[in-house]
């Protein structure tokens, strides 16, 4: 262990916490690695991969995450690749052989790629040393950036015979740590925290008003010319119009967001990297993973959506351990926009109501579905809408089967003589019989698994797992779309009405909670006691100083944040002249009268899947009540409908 840590990273000593978790995996059971941002994660899964007989698997919610981590494993000559949306066919087809043929000590994916049925027909037959689950936080309930698709780890762990786990996050609480830790059977003892605070990083909280905003992080950055920075903004738009002002103003910056083309994205982080360019102003989408020891300021120029998710961000200053400067531009102004990404996630009763009744109605106990149509017809927002299937398989009513591609489709790269020349006898025949029932276009042709089945007994497993191969061997092009979902009802007696009314509950109190987190973050950065320590008790860490002597607080400037602007009252305004068209448009195109939550929606300019069907954004009225708290609006609209 420490003969690698020196030869093939080039580190005398591990950091704090870093051995227990690489003695832990290397001894063979499961851990958790608590770390703050910057501390070194990556080393607990890097080392132990390169003694371990077989691949590391790691699953990483970003795509940066995966690039930053692969260029590092590369430099240090470990063989290493990630499976991404951005790549060829070509290039996955390479990853994969490499995997099979044990050449692969590590390969990185994205969560959603385990519901991929040729990846999972693939994966099942490499051998796996160890499953390492980057961002655990997002398998807790309990914890900011819940994915539901993190839930079904622990199975993929039984399914694929995979011997141990490593967890990673860096922003965890007392709760969600305790939730990772039951899901994974992971001891108390192989659960490594090293603390949450950072004597490098002065914590400063500005009260600033929304309309000197720009001025004063010109001024702020101005003072600080060269230095590398990160300017964190909530929306696009914003990151786009602040990045040309700076430029304006002799501070050359670049917007960076998840809007933008990747290509785009990849060359501005990595001018940053290489300090051709000093300062990004960027949408939580960049930083993730981002390895860069050397930037002096993190500012915030919209207020962040948690205390998670400042950690997070901050943690991205000093990680060379120099002093490094973390401002929050302060005030109320954008805390309706932080607030209505949280109301647009809640679903509507009549919507999930939708989904009971068509799961309620499968035949055969068998539901198949597609997640963007399912979206559409429910008016709920994708990730909501994963949530309440992991709710419902929870629940015992359905159980995921497995997913697949509705659609293959191939392009011969050699003859069909060719093709079924590399194959004699019943293989032979089974060729033939893809290529025969396969329905014909100029260039491709798409497989018709129903006729493989009934005419030739072939099971679909087979016939995917032949393509697969053909594709390696570079006889076939292979492209696979419309994800559909298979999932086993398993309980089709329940009262729908009942159970719509307490899934319902269940999104309230999540969205209650959600809203409660943004409180505790407005909180802290009015708090009379020193940030950092604050912060640090948030995160169950009871070792930081009781004063730091460098935040804000510290030094004796404690953060009034200025009210927002007072906004004229509802009362007295009609209902019906600031959205007629909405609603009778809303009527015809779904046949049912609008709840108050997406009038509004509608009102407070919240988008979800209907809006973008009917084209709401170009209706008179949308997004008229924007600057006022959805609560008030909604209890305005109740009161009229």
């Amino acid at each position: 262990m420490h003969d690698t840590l020196e030869n093939v990273f080039g580190f005398r000593q591990f950091r704090p916490g870093q051995e227990a978790a690489v003695s832990a995996v290397l001894a063979g059971r499961s851990a958790a690695a608590i770390f703050p941002t910057g501390s070194g994660k990556s080393l607990c899964y890097q080392l132990p991969a390169l003694l371990l007989p077989h691949l590391t698997l790691v699953v990483s919610p970003l795509l940066a995450l995966m690039q930053d981590q692969l260029a590092f494993l590369a430099r240090h000559g470990i063989a290493a690749a990630s499976i991404d949306s951005a790549q060829s066919r070509e290039q996955t087809a390479q990853t994969m052989a490499r995997a099979r043929s044990g050449e692969l000590k590590v390969l990185m994916i994205s969560v959603e790629r385990l519901k991929n049925e040729r990846f999972r027909n693939f994966i099942s037959e490499v051998p796996i040393s160890l499953l390492v689950v980057d961002e655990a936080h997002c398998i807790s309930e309990w914890g900011h950036n819940f994915r539901p698709d993190y839930l079904k780890l622990p199975d993929y762990q039984k399914q694929f015979r995979i011997p141990q786990v490593l967890l990673l996050t860096a922003t965890a609480t007392p709760a969600v740590i305790a939730d990772m830790r039951a899901k994974f059977a992971i001891a108390e003892s192989d659960v490594v925290t090293t603390g949450f605070y950072r004597a490098n990083l002065d914590l400063q909280v500005e009260p600033v008003a929304s309309a000197d905003r720009r001025a004063r992080l010109v001024q702020w950055l101005g003072e600080r010319a060269g230095q590398p920075a990160i300017v964190y903004v909530t929306q696009q738009k914003t990151a786009e119009e602040i990045a040309a002002h700076l430029g304006e103003r002799g501070i050359p910056a670049c917007a960076y967001h998840a809007g933008m083309e990747h290509p785009e994205r990849e060359g501005i982080q990595r001018r940053f990297m290489e300090g051709r360019l000093n300062c990004i102003v960027a949408t939580i989408a960049f930083g993730m993973g981002i390895d860069k020891s050397n930037i002096r300021q993190v500012v915030h120029y919209d207020l962040p959506k948690s205390l998670e998710n400042y950690s997070q961000e901050i943690g991205r200053a000093g990680r060379d351990g120099q002093r490094s400067e973390c401002l929050v531009l302060a005030n109320r102004d954008s805390l309706n926009v932080l607030e209505n990404f949280v109301y647009g996630d809640t679903p509507e009763l009549e919507g999930i109501r939708n989904v009971l009744e068509e799961i309620r109605q499968a035949p055969n106990a068998q539901w198949e579905t597609m997640l963007v149509p399912l979206s559409d017809q429910s008016n709920i927002r994708q990730l909501p809408l994963k949530t309440l299937l992991v709710q419902l398989e929870l629940r015992g009513i359905i159980a995921p089967r497995f997913a697949y591609f509705a659609e293959y489709r191939y392009k011969l790269l050699i003859g069909s003589n060719e093709l079924l020349g590399h194959f004699e006898g019943e293989r032979r025949q089974f060729v033939d019989a893809i290529l025969t029932t396969s329905a014909r276009a100029r260039t491709w042709a798409t497989l018709d698994f129903d006729t493989l089945y009934s005419r030739h007994g072939a099971e679909r497993a087979r016939v995917v797992k032949a393509l697969d191969y053909f594709q390696e061997r570079g006889w076939v092009e292979l492209e696979s779309k419309q994800m559909t979902e298979v999932y086993s009802v398993r309980d089709a007696s329940f009262a729908v009405d009942e159970l719509s009314e307490e899934l319902h509950r269940y999104f309230k109190r999540h969205e209650g909670s959600e809203i409660a987190r943004i409180g505790a973050m407005l909180e802290l950065l009015g708090s009379a006691e020193c940030l950092s320590w604050r912060l640090a008790q948030y995160f169950g860490d009871q070792q930081a100083p009781r004063h730091c002597g460098h935040c804000s607080v510290c030094a004796g400037r404690v953060a009034r944040l200025p009210e927002p602007p007072v906004l004229p009252p509802l009362d007295g305004q009609s209902l019906h002249n600031r959205c007629a068209a909405f609603l009778e448009k809303y009527r015809s195109a779904r046949g049912l009268e609008p709840s108050a939550d997406c009038v509004t929606r509608f009102l407070c300019g919240i988008s979800v899947p209907a809006f973008t069907r009917m084209r709401a954004r170009t209706l008179p009225g949308y997004a008229t009540l924007e600057d006022y708290p959805y609560a008030q609006v909604r209890d305005w609209v109740q009161a009229q409908l």
